[in-house]
């Protein structure tokens, strides 16, 4: 059987043609800064992307478990296997450098609604059944996105409100402190005037003093002069 005609190897030059375009994304991150909504397309990109990959090795090795066509011999049934092994040893070297070392675990790469084994889902289909899967896939990895979004917005929501709280207050604050340095500068201007008036009720009371001592020494002297005058 001609190499270009077998079905398996056809679909082995797909998978590795994809793990190609995976890498290549990869190499494109550093292009990009490193947040915002460029960013977060070409990640959500490069994980379709590492899906689509995976269920192309898992369709592969469900096709060596249930060989059609002309049977193979060990030896080429032993060499496929190790080019499956090796592209997804490849292909989880380059899933641990996009930070998703969880690669070799399906359900933790697709989410926790895929629950059921990959391979599992793969047995009986064919490359048609193969795209609708990774269609499906794709489905639920843009609705885990959505509600990924959703929460973003609700978050950003959310801190906005605060941020306008904290505004509020901030102003408060600067209010009140000028309240109370117009009050500081209102309560010295008061002292002062205390005090000045203070030193002036002091002045005051020592020359009545003096006044009212000078009045009595001279009613003194009266009296005296009155009583040696008439005894």
């Amino acid at each position: 059987m001609a190499a270009s005609s077998d079905p398996w190897i056809k679909e082995y030059n797909e998978a590795v043609k994809i793990a190609d375009d995976f890498n290549g994304m990869i190499s494109e991150r550093t292009s990009f800064p490193a947040s915002g909504p460029e960013t977060q397309r070409h990640a959500s990109a490069i994980r379709r992307k590492i899906t689509i990959l995976g269920t192309r090795l898992d369709g592969l090795q469900s096709l060596l478990s249930r060989p059609t066509g002309k049977p193979l011999t060990e030896k080429e049934m032993n060499r496929r296997k190790d080019m499956v092994a090796n592209l997804r040893s490849k292909a989880s070297q380059m899933a641990s450098a996009f930070n998703m070392s969880n690669f070799a675990n399906r359900d933790s790469l697709l989410g926790p609604e895929t629950k059921p084994d990959a391979m599992s889902r793969t047995v009986g289909l064919d490359n048609s059944g193969l795209v609708g899967l990774q269609r499906q896939i794709m489905k639920e990895q843009d609705e885990g996105l959505e509600k990924l979004e959703e929460t973003v917005i609700s978050t950003k929501h959310i801190a906005l409100a605060v941020n306008e709280e904290l505004d509020l207050q901030t102003r408060l604050i600067d209010d009140l402190d000028e309240h109370v340095d117009v009050t500081d500068s209102r309560l010295r201007r008061v002292q002062k005037n205390l005090a000045i008036l203070n030193k002036r009720t002091k002045g005051g009371c020592s020359c009545m003093c003096m006044l009212l001592a000078v009045n009595g020494i001279v009613i003194l002297v009266v009296v005296i002069y009155l009583l040696f005058k008439y005894l």
